[in-house]
């Protein structure tokens, strides 16, 4: 007779945790113990389930590398008699936490999976029950032995995507999220669709799992439009110990050929400042030289993002400067994918 699987939900604050006092028609915090109380399907899931609560759970606004950190740590502490992780988040900064996750988790080989909600648990029309059950449906999942999926990921509305290619494209709708430049890992209807050839796939001997718990925040995003003046673009990139910065350019990594905005990046990018190129549109790459607005921040050794999210560039520039990769190495790690977050 099989085991059950075990799963651990870690439950972080944001709407998927509240629940609305019908007296008053305010939301207050869920009683997490309550859990498995108020959703009585739970039951019915042939799995363990044991839960873990940040001791005040946070609005995800807050969300920083700190708590990574904590998540990073329950997972850490919790690993091995667990088979799988449910990151119970605020969606507003869920693709960061994912992502961020993606990197600090090296050598995972069990699934960590963030989900949340637009509406509360106790709303009549909550997307909140779908989107737990689901993803713990999806943790537990198992084929000889080892866990199906074996990354961190994101459910949302009936699709498990790569948590690092991942982005919030919507407030209102359920379908909050999209992953433009990958498809969906899992898609859930009257059955769980798996599409094993877009998982990421382990060695069978796989490496014991490495917590990378060092995140430098010295990052910034300069998003570019039509009219950036000199004066601001300084300042940005002369922001002291500034160390990466993430330049949502257009298209496919178009730039203005302004004299004045060309020296500047030049300055920076000889001062030592890694400059990286990711493209503001939703979906698609970044392919420097392919236009002639591109070609000159080809020639001054911008980082090439590709099909990075804007969500992931960030944190990967976090993860690799927290690692201590040596500054004349940091363009070709970045180019290179690590966790399935870039072609």
């Amino acid at each position: 007779m099989q085991k059950k699987t075990n799963i651990l939900l870690i439950y972080t604050g944001g709407t998927i945790g509240m629940v609305k006092d019908y007296q008053t028609g305010a939301l207050k915090a869920f009683n997490f113990d309550e859990l498995i109380k108020n959703i009585p399907e739970l039951d019915q899931l042939d799995c363990t389930l044991k839960g873990v609560s940040f001791e005040k759970p946070i609005d995800s606004s807050n969300m920083n590398p700190d708590y990574w950190a904590q998540i990073a740590s329950i997972i850490e502490e919790h690993y091995a008699e667990n088979d799988g992780f449910v990151v119970l988040h605020g969606s507003d900064t869920m693709s960061y936490s994912a992502s961020a996750l993606s990197f600090m988790l090296e050598h995972l080989d069990k699934p960590v999976i963030f989900t949340g909600s637009q509406l509360p648990i106790g709303d009549l029309r909550t997307d909140a029950k779908e989107n737990l059950i689901t993803s713990i449906e999806i943790a537990a999942l198992q084929e000889k032995g080892r866990s199906v999926v074996q990354e961190v990921g994101l459910y949302f509305e009936y699709k498990l995507y790569r948590g690092n290619r991942t982005t919030k494209i919507n407030a209102e709708h359920f379908e909050a999220f999209a992953s433009l430049n990958h498809p969906p890992l899992v898609e859930s209807g009257v059955h769980l669709k798996v599409h094993h050839t877009h998982l990421i796939k382990r060695p069978i001997k796989n490496k014991m799992l490495t917590v990378h718990k060092e995140m430098d925040n010295r990052v910034a995003v300069l998003k570019l439009f039509p009219g950036l003046n000199q004066n601001t673009l300084h300042a940005i990139l002369n922001i002291p110990d500034l160390k990466a910065l993430v330049m949502e350019t257009y298209g496919a990594g178009n730039a203005p050929m302004d004299d004045w905005f060309l020296e500047e990046l030049k300055r920076a990018v000889k001062k030592g400042l890694h400059i990286i190129n990711v493209t503001q549109c939703s979906g698609g790459s970044v392919s420097m030289g392919h236009y002639e607005t591109s070609e000159r921040l080809k020639e001054m050794q911008l980082i090439n993002g590709k099909d990075i999210t804007t969500e992931a560039a960030i944190t990967k520039a976090m993860y690799l400067l927290g690692t201590g990769v040596p500054d004349k190495l940091f363009k070709t790690i970045f180019e290179t994918p690590l966790r399935g977050e870039m072609v």
